[in-house]
Formats: C-alpha cells, structure tokens, sequence
C-alpha cells in the first residue's frame, strides 16, 4: 500500500511537471489558427479568387434603388476637403500645385486666346480626402508581401503601377450611406485622441439615428476630429480617436463595402496594441475588401443630423494606383 502510495505521488509529480512544460511550450508557440501574423489565410475571397473589387461587389442596381429612395430634398453635402498647401499630411508624404508659365499657353490667333494649366505633385491617393484601395494595404507572410485574395505583390507590383488591385477596377458607388455620430452621442467637440470607438458606442449611435447598417452601406464614422483640420494640423496629426479592432469586426460582419472617417486612418491613433500598427487597416482592406476613406468633412452632416442619405463616389480610374482623391458626396 505504501509503495502504491509512493509511486501515485511520483506518477502525479511527473504528469504535473510535464503539464506544466506543455502549457509553457503552448504558451510560447503562435495560437494553432495563426497561420499569418494578422491571423488565419483570407483567400481565397467570398467573391472569387481572381477578384479584385472586393467589397465593391455589393454595390448591385438594388442598392442604388434603396439610395435613390432616401433623398427626398435635394441637398447635396460635399465631404472632401479642400486639396490645398498646408493641409495635414501624413509622415512624408506632400502636396503642391503650380501653374506653369502664367499664363501656360501664350496668345495664339487672331482671338488671342491663352489658358492656364497646373502641375500637381503628390501622392495623389494618399493626401487629403483619401480613398484606399486594396493595393494600398498588405502584410508580409515570411518572405512574401501579400494583400487582398492573397495576391503576392513579388507577382504584380511594379514601379510604374500595380498590376492587379489598381484602384480603376473598384468602380463607382452609388449606395446607402448611414452616419455614426459618435462625438455627438458622447456630447463632445471632438472624441480624444486614442479614444477607441467599440461596437457598443457604434450601436449606441445606431440606435439614436433610429437606422440600420444593411449589406452594401457605406459607414461614416463622426469623430469631431475634423474640428481641428487646418486650425491645428499639429493636433489633428499626432494622433485620433477612432474604431478599434472589436468595432471593425462588427461592421465587417454586416457586410459593408466601405467605411469613412473624420479622421487621416479611421482607427484609434495611438493603437491598442502598440506591436501592432493600423491592424484595423489589415482587417478591413486586406482580409475583407472593405475600403476606407478618409479625411471626411463630416461637421455639416452631423449637425443637420443627416444620418441616412445616398452616397455618391467616384474614385479616378488611376491605372494601377493605391488610391484615389476625390469629392464624396450626401444627398437627402
């Protein structure tokens, strides 16, 4: 009996030791899903292996028919900035327009004719009213940099434009669009920087614009940041409220097609985990297909408390680009 007793503690010693050796090498090793450093492999898309619209595929004749039924007025709100000198940017990124020669084109004919021309430099889909395109975003898997659908940029990257994703295959939306005044619900100004919006302030600000987020929406998110565009470009860049990872799943979950902001990323700046620069963007762009437009003029929308419109937005068919500049527009 003693021995039985002696060996059942031995036997309990060494399982023990051993478990504990097994829960500190499962500790150290990646989560068993984790076959990417954002997580499990997203291809091949819900919309095809060979796509390269992604979440655009919801724009259909049905939800251009549900946008049309929501204006009633007539107003039209514009919500992109103005493309201007000094405007924030980010890191270092730039923006410059000439106008070559003044005028450009010298007198000509008996009319006399002249004309002005500019020269625009910058990253054109990456300053201002931004829109990102599927190209913009990736994540590098061992040796690889991949995006959308898995798509390896070693197979369509090139200098002069990117072969597959370029912004000229997303096309047109024409859509619901539904606004989350989250600075609103929270009665502030402008959210904090680093503030991040969960999906229970977003159901919140659902509930209190009496909506619903249908598949193929267009989500723009009120944050008050764009208070301080062009009054303090040093506040409005340091960092942002915005949505956490929590609240891109949610919305990704109801199957959107695009999300925008008043805010240069849309997500929390600084972000929840420090190791982890823009994951949201991952998220959205890479996993998903739904893009993100950014450095909205939401102020005008917001207070007219114009939360369900029709989207209008046209990105420039720029052959093999990133993104897209541009002009978005509400109408009610």
């Amino acid at each position: 009996m003693r021995r039985t007793t002696s060996f059942f503690v031995l036997m309990t010693l060494f399982t023990g030791a051993n478990f504990l050796l097994f829960a500190q090498g499962q500790k150290d090793k990646p989560p068993a899903d984790a076959e990417t450093p954002i997580g499990p492999k997203w291809w091949p898309s819900e919309f095809g292996a060979d796509d390269q619209r992604g979440a655009a595929n919801r724009q259909t004749p049905k939800k251009v028919l549900e946008a049309k039924d929501l204006i009633a007025e007539g107003k039209v709100y514009q919500l992109g900035r103005v493309y201007e000198a000094g405007m924030p940017v980010f890191g270092k990124r730039h923006y410059s327009l000439t106008i070559p020669g003044l005028p450009t084109g010298k007198p000509m004919g008996k009319n006399q004719l002249v004309h002005n021309d500019e020269l625009v430099s910058a990253e054109i889909g990456q300053v201002g009213t931004q829109f990102d395109g599927l190209g913009h975003i990736g994540v590098r898997v061992g040796n690889d940099d991949l995006f959308y659908n898995g798509f390896k940029l070693s197979e369509f990257g090139t200098a002069y434009g990117l072969e597959k994703l370029g912004v000229e295959n997303v096309g047109p939306f024409f859509t619901r669009g539904v606004l989350l005044d989250v600075a609103g619900l929270k009665g502030e100004r402008s959210l904090k920087a680093g503030y991040v919006i969960t999906p229970e302030d977003l159901q919140k600000a659902l509930d209190a614009a009496n909506a619903e987020i249908r598949p193929g929406d267009v989500v723009l998110i009120h944050t008050g940041h764009g208070f301080w565009w062009m009054k303090d470009n040093k506040t409005y860049n340091e960092g942002e409220p915005g949505i956490g990872m929590a609240a891109a799943k949610w919305l990704t979950e109801k199957k959107i097609c695009m999300v925008g902001s008043d805010t240069w990323a849309t997500e929390a700046v600084p972000a929840e985990d420090p190791d982890r620069p823009f994951p949201v963007h991952q998220w959205l762009i890479v996993r998903h297909g739904v893009y993100n437009l950014e450095n909205l003029d939401l102020g005008e929308l917001a207070k007219d408390k114009v939360y369900q419109f029709a989207f209008v937005f046209s990105p420039l068919r720029l052959k093999g680009a990133t993104g897209s500049p541009g002009n978005p527009i509400a109408v009610r």
